[in-house]
């Protein structure tokens, strides 16, 4: 009886160790996802400033 206890008590605690890292993984990759998106906004955010600072040139120089 001593010994179903030990194994099963080792098991449950080689489940919880496997949940503490799948638990980190998961933070890793919000974090990693979130600077993805942070940096695609930023990007984004720079192209429409381009865009929008020459604009009135880029209209201004259309063919006439």
């Amino acid at each position: 009886m001593l010994a179903v206890i030990d194994v099963l008590s080792a098991r449950i605690k080689a489940l919880r160790e496997e949940d503490a890292e799948r638990g980190d993984i998961s933070i890793t990759t919000v974090i990693i996802w979130v600077a993805v998106i942070a940096a695609a906004v930023g990007i984004a955010g720079a192209i429409i400033a381009v865009v929008a600072k020459y604009q009135s040139k880029l209209n201004s120089q259309g063919p006439k």
